[in-house]
Parts: C-alpha cells; sequence; structure tokens
C-alpha cells in the first residue's frame, strides 16, 4: 500500500504503482502481491500530473506545483522507500517541514468590540410558514471572530415536541438548507447583524418552530462573553 500526500492522476498513479512493483520484483519480495496507492495521507501536496499531462496545463496540470518532474521525483523516491522495505531497511527522516507561521503578514484586523444588545432579535419571523418557504430572522450580534464556533454551530432550527414541552434540534448551519450572514451595520459603535434563514425542506414534518443563534462579544475592556438569542415561535405546514 503506497501512502501518497497528494492527488495524482490516473497515469501518474498506474506509473508510480508499476515503479514500486517493479522494485519489489527485482528485490524477490511481491508473491503475486498487489499494489495499491492510498491517499490523501499526512499533508497534501496538491496534484502530481505525468511529464506529458503537465505540457498541456490542464486543470491538474496548473495544479502540480513542483512542475513538470514532480512524478519522476516521486518515484525515483518510492523505489527507495519499496527497496528498503524489501531488505527491512530503515530510511532517514530526512528535514522536517519548516514553521513559517511567525514570519507570516497579515492585514485583517482584530475585532476592537462589539456594540448593541447581541442576541436581542431585530426581524421576527413570520407566524406561519409552508415547506418549502424560506424563514429569514435577524439577531443583533457580535463579531464571529470572537469564536469561530469550528466544532459547534451559530445557529440551531428547534421544533417543539408537543408531549414533553421539549425543543429538538433538526438543524444546525452545517446543513444545507440554512445559512448564516454576518453584516456590519455601524463600524464606530460595533455594531452588526446575523442574518439566519432556513430554506424549509420539502421533508419537514408540521409543528412550532423557533430558530436559535450563539455568539460571543467583545467588550470595550477586551472580555469575551457568550451570549445567545432565539426568535418567536412560527408553525409549519404542508
Amino acid at each position: 500500500m503506497i501512502g501518497v500526500p497528494g492527488e495524482f492522476t490516473t497515469m501518474s498513479g498506474r506509473r508510480l504503482r508499476d515503479a514500486v512493483y517493479e522494485t519489489l520484483v527485482k528485490e524477490g519480495m511481491t508473491n503475486g502481491s498487489q499494489v495499491v496507492i492510498a491517499g490523501l495521507s499526512n499533508v497534501y501536496s496538491d496534484y502530481i500530473t505525468t511529464y506529458e499531462e503537465y505540457q498541456e496545463q490542464r486543470y491538474e496540470a496548473a495544479s502540480t506545483i513542483f512542475g513538470p518532474h514532480t512524478l519522476s521525483a516521486y518515484i525515483q523516491q518510492y523505489r527507495k522507500l519499496a527497496s528498503a522495505l524489501a531488505q527491512g531497511k530503515s530510511v532517514p527522516s530526512g528535514p522536517n517541514t519548516p514553521n513559517y507561521r511567525s514570519k507570516q503578514l497579515t492585514f485583517l484586523g482584530g475585532v476592537v468590540y462589539d456594540g448593541g444588545d447581541p442576541g436581542n432579535i431585530v426581524t421576527q419571523p413570520k407566524s406561519s410558514y409552508k415547506v418549502k418557504s424560506i424563514v429569514e430572522v435577524v439577531f443583533q450580534t457580535g463579531h464571529p471572530k470572537n469564536n469561530l464556533f469550528t466544532n459547534s454551530t451559530f445557529l440551531e432550527v428547534q421544533c417543539l415536541d408537543t408531549t414533553t414541552g421539549d425543543w429538538n434540534v433538526i438543524a444546525t448551519d452545517s446543513e444545507w438548507e440554512t445559512k448564516f450572514k454576518w453584516v456590519r451595520t455601524n463600524l464606530l459603535e460595533g455594531k452588526s447583524h446575523a442574518v439566519i434563514t432556513w430554506d424549509i425542506p420539502l421533508t419537514t414534518k408540521p409543528g412550532i418552530y423557533r430558530i436559535k443563534h450563539f455568539g460571543y462579544m467583545k467588550h470595550l475592556a477586551e472580555k469575551i462573553t457568550p451570549f445567545s438569542g432565539t426568535s418567536s415561535q412560527f408553525s409549519v405546514t404542508n
């Protein structure tokens, strides 16, 4: 199994497999085994095309960032790895990838402060909707850079369980039918709005719904605190 750190074209993959197989045959280590490519592994080095494909400069070739002989370099290294594997030898790990984060420049400023009353409603939803229509709710909010909610969500679409009284989450910002848009409304006062839309899927069950927004606001004293806001209830019918 060849672990590759990039996207090989079909012909590049065939040539790499053939090269590794030939090396293993030379070392007497095939035993009828099949050589396969597994990617992507560990890092991403973009596309790898053949020399001939590189000349055409189509999408994959134009994204082969190390030039026309990239595949040849990979084949050379994988031949060495295959030979070492067959002989039970170790290979040098090579140089570590340099870390340039301390040298990178950014022209994006940080969040100064958030004004207004984040979490408060600016525009409430209508009282009822039919499936395939769009719900739009606008909240006062803080800057999304205060917390990117990488493993969470800026919003929830909740449905009321009329038996228990619980609100069950049926959609977050990871669904195709929801959208979260941040809009700066007043730069000097640090005010902004979160425009949340829900394109009601055809499969949505009739019931009572609401939309909840989550965020963080930055105070003038640099303190960052969480907030949330909840829309009024609305019904969804077929």
